[in-house]
């Protein structure tokens, strides 16, 4: 354990943190988690409910990534592109982290038990599949959907949030949430190629399919994304305007595709970063300002 782990003041623990669990990925679920609590209030929902659904999403992450940096440390350790990573590093000491954790599921369950009931019956199981994700690499390639469900649940608990209860429409923004983070995340594990098949204890698409049909399959969940996104257009009845925000999604994610070549992944952080995070920002405010409108 460094000394900067030992000894770090609350402030630089705090930006270690953050930095930790790439606290500003969260431009990735919120606003598909805001869009839920939207569709099911048919406008704005009540100012506290969307207060501790924010609560709620930002404790639920904060515990999901802080847990998979704890269990993945070791092989981020051994990883060029990883070993750099707080924990790692020895920045941030896992005792710490595992500080960190515990607060981060007690603020999720704490506003799980403002919102309703039922959000707080089934927040054990919405934690418990997060945590499982980060073991899923070890026995299966299938683990980016995993992690795209893990991210998909948000909508569904938003919906729950806010009408105590779960209707099948919000389940198609589900699968498309995690449709499109499964696909955003092949691209992503497509860098970690030679580094996995250089490890029989750990699994990816890229590993099993090669790096070309990695891609491809991405497009596909794409494409199908889009396809549920046009019937939960079609069942909420959001008008022109939703439209041209799924028209302006779709135009983002062939950018995306575009940017990466099975022999040039040089732009992987444009197509993964920049990109991707704007496309939950852009379809919410979209699709928002329907509702509201």
């Amino acid at each position: 354990m460094s000394t900067a782990a030992t000894h770090g003041g609350w402030a630089q623990n705090t930006r270690r943190t953050l930095a930790m669990i790439k606290f500003e990925h969260s431009v990735f679920a919120l606003p598909f988690a805001i869009l839920g609590a939207m569709l099911a209030a048919n406008g704005w929902p009540a100012g506290a409910t969307l207060g501790w659904i924010v609560v709620a999403m930002v404790g639920a992450r904060s515990a999901a990534m802080t847990f998979n940096r704890i269990v993945d440390r070791h092989v981020d350790a051994a990883n060029p592109r990883t070993r750099s990573r707080e924990l790692p590093a020895g920045r941030l000491s896992v005792q710490f982290a595992v500080g960190f954790l515990v607060v981060s599921v007690a603020v999720f369950e704490i506003a799980a038990w403002r919102l309703n009931p039922l959000c707080l019956l089934l927040s054990p199981l919405a934690l418990g599949w997060v945590f499982f994700y980060s073991y899923t690499k070890r026995f299966t390639w299938l683990s980016h959907w995993v992690l795209g469900s893990g991210l998909g649940i948000a909508p569904a608990a938003a919906w729950i949030a806010v009408r105590g209860s779960l209707a099948p429409r919000i389940l198609l923004l589900t699968a498309a949430v995690t449709l499109w983070v499964a696909g955003f995340d092949l691209l992503y594990a497509c860098q970690d190629v030679d580094f996995d098949r250089g490890r029989a204890d750990l699994h990816s698409a890229p590993k099993r399919l090669g790096v070309a049909r990695a891609l491809r399959w991405a497009q596909y969940c794409h494409w199908v994304m889009m396809a549920f996104l046009i019937l939960l257009l079609l069942a909420s009845h959001l008008g022109p305007l939703a439209w041209i925000g799924l028209a302006v999604v779709a135009a983002l994610l062939v950018y995306e595709h575009a940017l990466l070549k099975p022999g040039n992944l040089s732009r992987i952080n444009a197509a993964f970063f920049t990109v991707n995070g704007y496309v939950g920002i852009l379809l919410l405010v979209f699709w928002g300002a329907a509702l509201l409108i």
